[in-house]
């Protein structure tokens, strides 16, 4: 199960957590999709090695992360945002 602390320090086992759309405002995360950790592509030439890692190999860290969203059940707009993955508070969203 879930645990995370809240900022009250007190410990939820709720999932469920807000993200202000840079477009509609504050939602459930039910209604995004997430797209993964934002990182620079590489080039075309890029040799198979440095395209397996990008595609298969994420940082996962503990704290503040940007990421990609997709607004599924909203406007349908991908943005960016920086959010902490060990509360899930969504600090910072942003259109790309």
């Amino acid at each position: 199960m879930f645990s995370a602390v809240a900022p009250d320090g007190k410990k939820s086992t709720d999932m469920s957590f807000l993200i202000p759309c840079p477009n509609c405002g504050p939602r459930s995360v039910y209604e995004f999709r997430f797209g993964g950790e934002i990182q620079a592509r590489p080039a075309i030439t890029a040799s198979d090695i440095e395209w397996t890692e990008y595609l298969y190999n994420k940082k996962n860290e503990s704290g503040p992360q940007e990421e990609w969203w997709y607004h599924r059940s909203g406007c349908k707009l991908w943005f960016q945002a920086t959010r902490n993955t060990e509360t899930n508070e969504v600090i910072e969203t942003r259109l790309p």
